[in-house]
């Protein structure tokens, strides 16, 4: 059987999740490696790295440890790219698992409405290669939350270790999830959000292939006159293939800015797109 890679951080969601996996009679031991990722973010960061590492070794698992040297400036985004730069490093062909659950995906939402989304601020948690299990209800009977988590750790006395940087309020997802604690959902409320979710991944995975076939080839110019003929969903929807291709992120706001920029903009005038990249509009056409 193909290895399965369980990102562990040592906080309850994963500690949980390892114990589930190592439980399961779907995989042996010999299929798990479990991967701690140091940031290197938290001075007493190395102490999370050898209790997933005792850990790892008490459920008879391969263990895999990854260091980073972020600093603690380092943005959600920077910490998130380097643990899967870590993680797809091991093993290729391996399927990654992740401890999002029920609320974190709730959380995702929300920040994707504060950032200014369109319909792809529902089609969230949905990477090729990463299984989610406490999302995935191959898996259990039903997605999970924090709470159920909680509950099955305390069940099984399972050790864990709080991340005091899941407290700091410079990270956008905190701020969120302290304000969501003090208007809590109820099951059925996080529910109806996760079959939005379901929904939306759906209709991605329509729109997506359609977007490509029409998506001018990574070489050519873009034509400026393409603008004035497409529907402004449609047209946003390819800008954001061609950045994305181009290893740039835009919110959708960002996006419809891009759009009228296109439209509007007299030639030779530049356009900054995240990441300050410069794009030149010029009488015709664009380049990405």
């Amino acid at each position: 059987m193909a290895k399965i890679i369980l990102a562990v951080s040592g906080g309850v969601d994963s500690m949980v999740m390892l114990d589930m996996i190592c439980r399961s009679e779907q995989y042996s031991s010999g299929d798990i490696i479990v991967a701690h990722f140091d940031h290197g973010i938290r001075e007493n960061s190395a102490e999370d790295a050898a209790f997933v590492e005792r850990k790892a070794r008490e459920y008879g698992v391969e263990f895999r440890l990854g260091e980073g040297e972020l600093g603690k400036g380092a943005s959600e985004t920077e910490a998130r790219t380097a643990r899967y730069d870590f993680l797809h490093n091991i093993d290729p062909s391996a399927t990654i698992f992740t401890a999002h659950h029920l609320d974190d995906l709730v959380e995702t939402v929300a920040i994707n409405l504060i950032r200014g989304t369109g319909w792809r601020g529902l089609a969230v948690l949905d990477t090729p290669g990463i299984k989610r299990p406490f999302l995935e209800t191959e898996m259990f009977y039903e997605p999970m939350d924090r709470m159920a988590i909680m509950e099955y750790a305390a069940k099984r006395r399972l050790e864990f270790r709080e991340d005091p940087s899941n407290s700091w309020d410079e990270y956008l997802r905190n701020r969120v999830r302290h304000q969501m604690d003090n208007f809590p959902l109820d099951f059925e409320q996080k529910m109806q959000i996760y079959q939005l979710w379901q929904a939306q991944k759906q209709l991605k995975s329509e729109i997506n292939p359609d977007v490509v076939r029409l998506l001018p080839a990574q070489d050519d110019s873009w034509q400026r006159a393409w603008f004035r003929d497409l529907a402004p969903n449609l047209a946003l929807e390819l800008l954001r293939a061609g950045i994305l291709r181009a290893g740039i992120a835009a919110t959708r706001p960002q996006l419809e800015d891009f759009r009228q920029a296109i439209l509007n903009y007299a030639p030779g005038k530049y356009f900054n797109l995240p990441g300050d990249k410069l794009v030149k509009l010029n009488k015709t056409n664009f380049e990405l």
